[in-house]
């Protein structure tokens, strides 16, 4: 059975699903190895699929079989061959439906309960929706209590402890919240300052695990930066907000956003500057994510030259600015333009262990695993991603590394050893 001989619309199933999901026909296409347009071609039912490619869609949009009305049918593929995916993306599709891991995080908030344990549910961000929606009672805090307890879970982000902070986060935002409720004058505009970099953790947390509370808190990040008149809690925040509208297939919006909060900024304070280059950075990369070459390069340039004049500085609340950071950045957009051949030259030159935190660590672990996978190179992608796991355990666990980790697992040619470490980081089926 396919999409145009099909007794109910399978396409409007498809397509009601995905706006539930808040997703964009791009966003499902990349996942399920389809271009947009074909995902608008099924969804109007102009392009037909066979069970096996239905199936993909139904299990990516968590849309029962049964309600499509579709039972298996013996013989090979007939898929339309108009959009056929290329090898890379049916590696995408591949990835995604043997992982099940963006299945979940498409359509709900994650539900699974945090565990330490190598195997099992992983998502210190499970209970933030609850905490956002409905915070714990708490009193009000002494300003040196809550500035501390802020900069503890500052630390455990920087450590890639997410579990610690998972646990922490409701009891500091319902802290926070109460302080700056019952503060006036300047009291209340440094516990405006506090919350909104409680939320903005809350934020760069469900952002980690592809957790829909992270639309909540960055926005409760960015009422309460503006709150507190801070320029820089209002870059962090607005950096946070930007990257959830980017997952959402927004990223003129979210570059919008970016170059016009850096621009408020004063390039020659140390602080603000030091954010302004670090928004750059992040609108770069949200503009390669949005295949805007000239944009992407334009703003990685000029945030380099900023970098340079400033050298390593404190940046935001959860990154600093410093030339390393500004290539591992470099490798990230290489990556999303569809040239990480361009990032070789730059991962050759990058001295990832002079990088400041875990967090940073494997987040630059994780660009250049990505940039070898993508040249096809697995050893020495398996090789990073053990970099990774040394750098912060709980970072390798994360949905985007798991399903990386499952790519690797299921090629043809086996790469020692990732089975073992598929295992151990939860990226192989149970």
């Amino acid at each position: 059975m396919d999409v145009g001989t099909a007794r109910v619309d399978i396409g409007s199933i498809l397509r009601g699903a995905r706006c539930a999901a808040r997703l964009t026909q791009a966003q499902v296409g990349q996942a399920c190895g389809y271009s947009a347009s074909a995902v608008s071609r099924i969804e109007s039912g102009r392009m037909r699929l066979d069970h096996h490619a239905l199936a993909q869609f139904a299990a990516f949009l968590n849309v029962p079989l049964d309600r499509l009305a579709v039972t298996p049918v013996p013989g090979p593929p007939t898929v339309d061959t108009v959009e056929r995916p290329s090898d890379e993306e049916d590696a995408v599709r591949r990835r995604e439906l043997l992982t099940g891991v963006l299945a979940a995080g498409a359509t709900a908030v994650v539900s699974a309960t945090p565990v330490d344990a190598a195997s099992g549910p992983f998502d210190p961000a499970a209970g933030l929706e609850d905490a956002l929606f409905r915070l714990p009672s708490a009193a009000p805090a002494p300003p040196a209590r809550l500035v501390q307890q802020t900069a503890a879970a500052r630390l455990d982000f920087r450590a890639a402890r997410y579990t610690s902070l998972g646990r922490a986060l409701p009891g500091l935002l319902a802290a926070a919240s109460a302080t700056r409720d019952a503060s006036r004058g300047r009291a209340r505009e440094q516990a405006s300052m506090m919350l909104a970099r409680a939320y903005v953790l809350a934020a760069e947390l469900a952002l980690k695990q592809h957790n829909d509370a992270a639309w909540v808190a960055a926005d409760r990040a960015l009422t309460a930066a503006r709150a507190s008149g801070h320029p820089v809690p209002i870059g962090e925040s607005s950096r946070v907000l930007a990257i959830t509208m980017r997952r959402s297939g927004r990223c003129p919006a979210a570059v919008r956003l970016l170059t016009q909060e850096a621009a408020d900024l004063d390039v020659g304070q140390s602080p603000t500057g030091a954010v302004r280059t670090t928004l750059m950075l992040t609108a770069a990369y949200t503009a390669a994510t949005g295949r805007d070459r000239a944009t992407a390069l334009g703003l990685l340039d000029e945030a380099q030259e900023e970098t340079e004049r400033r050298r390593s500085v404190p940046g935001l609340f959860t990154v600093d600015v410093s030339r390393t950071q500004v290539d591992v950045y470099r490798i990230g957009v290489l990556n999303a333009l569809g040239t990480p051949d361009e990032g070789v030259k730059v991962a050759a030159r990058l001295n990832i262990d002079r990088m400041p935190t875990a967090e940073r660590r494997a987040r630059a672990w994780t660009d250049t695993a990505r940039m070898w996978h993508a040249l096809g190179d697995q050893s020495q992608t398996f090789a990073a991603l053990r970099k990774v796991e040394q750098e912060a355990p709980q970072e390798v666990r994360r949905p985007a590394l798991r399903a990386l980790t499952a790519d690797l697992l299921y090629l043809p040619a086996r790469v020692p050893g990732v089975r073992e470490f598929a295992a151990r980081t939860g990226a192989l089926p149970s």
